[in-house]
This record gives structure tokens, sequence and C-alpha cells, in this order.
């Protein structure tokens, strides 16, 4: 069984940061929200630049290497927004030092790495926690709330569209961007969130097949993809996915239809419920207007939520909302992903473990 740290209780929660990335900002903006209870006091990065800027926003204590940090700073809990690739093995090392882990999505690009990951964490009696913080998203919790209560009655068909752009430049900002080991592409990387919606929301996948493509964007990984998908509960499916959309961001959307009733929760970021009908009303459906948001960012704004709930667990008060073990269950269905658009092939789940 294990056995984590007692509860953090008479103290604000420490928090370091490697990696001072576009994500990074989130992540700070998040801790501040919680000043009273949590507080910043590490930052790494390999770029000077991006370590300076960050230590002026923040005003933590910077750290030019990764093992310097882990080695010099009193945090509890070490966030990890650097590149996919690196997670699992930065995940171990935070894990052997004995301290917890929080990372960015995804939380690994092998299967057998989110396993490693697990594991580790596992044996040295520490939290791993993997951000999914669109799940905090109010248009989403309506959505998860009317599944939970059976308002669609037997649900019959899912639709995901993820219609974003992101152009060479974004790709060639940085060397690891679009490449397989350290990144993933369009469904791995910028549609994890929504990978991650088709078992949070709708349940245990039983197969699916994949296509993949890289029909613009001079990378290794694909910029656009489609998924059909059969679910346990027998409904079906499908997933579209592209980067390649002009001239900019155009939807992210999810549609549920049900023996019951039908949704659509659309805009740029599932941010705006388009569509909520139901044979039997809610005193929920009232909250269908202010659950709706407007949003410049495709990230949302769950990570002071996600938060919240990092916090309150290793103040002993919760339960993780996305522990590692939730993190493998998205982590799982975008490799049988790939698996199926390499082999041409449909793949059943769960994978050989």
């Amino acid at each position: 069984m294990i056995q984590y740290p007692d509860p953090i209780v008479d103290r604000k929660i420490r928090f370091s940061l490697v990696g001072c990335g576009r994500i990074s900002k989130n992540h700070f903006n998040a801790i501040k929200s919680h000043s009273d209870r949590a507080e910043l006091v590490g930052i790494c990065d390999v770029d000077p630049a991006a370590l300076r800027q960050a230590e002026s926003e923040t005003g933590a204590t910077p750290y030019k290497s990764f093992p310097d940090l882990l080695k010099k700073s009193n945090a509890d809990a070490v966030i990890l927004s650097t590149p996919s690739g690196l997670h699992p093995d930065q995940t171990i090392a935070i894990a052997a030092a004995g301290k917890h882990v929080i990372t960015e999505k995804p939380m690994a690009t092998r299967w057998h790495d989110g396993l490693r990951m697990v594991k580790a964490c596992d044996d040295s009696n520490v939290r791993l926690f993997v951000v999914k913080q669109n799940r905090r998203n109010s248009t989403l919790q309506m959505l998860k709330n009317a599944i939970d209560k059976g308002r669609f009655g037997r649900i019959y068909m899912v639709n995901l569209n993820v219609f974003w752009t992101r152009p060479q430049e974004y790709y060639d900002s940085a060397a690891w961007r679009g490449t397989w080991e350290f990144d993933g592409g369009a469904f791995m990387n910028q549609a994890s969130h929504y990978v991650d919606l088709l078992d949070w929301l709708i349940g245990p996948i039983e197969s699916m097949q994949a296509y993949t493509a890289t029909l613009a964007r001079n990378i290794e990984v694909e910029d656009t993809g489609v998924i059909s998908v059969k679910w346990r509960s027998g409904a079906l499916g499908s997933m579209n996915v592209t980067m390649l959309t002009y001239p900019k961001n155009l939807e992210g959307s999810i549609t549920i239809i049900g023996e019951k009733g039908t949704a659509r929760i659309g805009g740029v970021a599932v941010n705006e419920i388009q569509h909520w009908e139901f044979s039997e009303s809610s005193e929920d459906d009232q909250r269908i207007q202010e659950a709706s948001y407007e949003t410049t960012s495709v990230y949302g704004f769950g990570h002071p939520l996600y938060y919240d709930n990092v916090i309150n667990v290793l103040r002993g008060e919760a339960e993780p909302e996305t522990d590692g073990r939730e993190g493998l269950k998205s982590l799982e269905v975008l490799i049988a992903a790939y698996l199926s658009a390499k082999d041409g092939k449909r793949v059943a789940l769960p994978l050989d473990y």
C-alpha cells in the first residue's frame, strides 16, 4: 500500500516549475490565485531569456538546470511544463528526490514511459498529478453532470471536432516541436485534452480505427487525423482533428446524441453550449447561459480550479481528480490511435500491459 507523506496543513504548499514556455504562465497565475495556501518557490529553464522573464514575473528563485533545482529547491511538488518526451525521466528523478509531480499533458509520448512514471511515483510514495484543466471548465462540468445523471439515456453517437491552425513558424519556434520523441502530433499535443473526453465523458472504449496525415507542415508527426470509435456501451463516434484550418482557430466541439437528449458544446474551445435539449427538464438547464464563456485562449480557464484540487489533496482534504492512472487512460487512447494509423488496423483496448 502506498504511504503518502503527511498532509501539509501548517504552512503554504511550495511548488517549483520546470519549463518556462507558453503554458507556464497559466501555472504561475493559478498558483498566485491560491496565494493563501500555495507559493511558487522555484523556476527552471535552459533558456536564459525565458528564465529571466519568469523570474521577473514571479519572484521565484531561478535555477539554470533541472538537477540544480532538484538538489536545492525546498518545493513539495515540482511542475513539469517541459516538452512531453522529457516528462518520464524527469518524473522519475523528481519522485526519487521525494517530491510530488505535476505534469502537463500528455504525460508521456510512449505507453511504457507512462507506466514507468506511475510505478516510480508509487515506489517513492509520492503523488503524480496529470494536468487536465479542461475537465474543470463550466461547460464540460455541465455536460459531465448530465451524463452522470443519465439525462441522455443510452448514448448513441458522439462527435468531436478540433479545427485549429498551427502555422509552420509555430513548429519552427523550437527544435522539439513536431517531433515524435518529444512532442507528438495534432492528436497527442494540440488535441490531447479532447482525446481525454472520449473516456472521461463517454466511458471505456472497446476499439478504434485511425488515419493520420501530414498534409502541409514540414514536421515528423501528423497535422491532421480522424478516429472512428466504438465504446463498450455500444455507442459509436468519431474525432476529427486538423491544425490546418484557414485562417485561424475555428472550432473545438463535442456533440452527444442520446436516447433522451442531444447536446453540443462548441465555440473555439468547448466554451459555448450551442444545443441543449432533453426529454425531461432539470434545474441545471437554467445555467446554460452562465456556463458559456468568452475565450481567446484554447487553454480555457481551468488551471486555478485544477490547482485547487491539487492543493486540497496535499492538505489531506480531497482525493486527486486526475492522478497518474487517470492520465494513463487518455495516453492509452492516444497510443492506440497511433498504432491503428501506423498498421492500418482496428485496435482493441485495453492495450497489452
